[in-house]
């Protein structure tokens, strides 16, 4: 199941505003998070099936969209939360 709380000994977690289906829900990632990890991270937090395809998108800095679909665009995603000092990395689900 997703974390619900940040965990006070582990401060480096990312906030993650995860927006799917009308809902908002936050959970905390590891910055050194693999694409795998937050497949099954997305997955468990909007209840996906195991064999549901799903798109992951991250909003910059200008709000753009940006896909997550390889480890090289997740790293760019949480570089740029790390550089911008984010309050929370937003991804949306479809």
């Amino acid at each position: 199941m997703p974390t619900q709380l940040a965990n006070d000994n582990n401060i480096n977690e990312i906030r993650a505003k995860i927006v799917y289906n009308a809902e908002v829900l936050i959970t905390y990632i590891d910055p050194n998070i693999t694409l795998e990890e937050i497949c099954k991270e997305m997955r468990d937090t909007c209840r996906f099936s195991p064999d549901q395809v799903f798109t992951m998108k991250w909003v910059d800095e200008e709000g753009d969209p940006c896909i997550i679909s390889t480890q090289m665009e997740l790293d760019e995603a949480i570089r740029l939360y790390e550089i911008n000092k984010d309050t929370e990395l937003t991804i949306h689900g479809k």
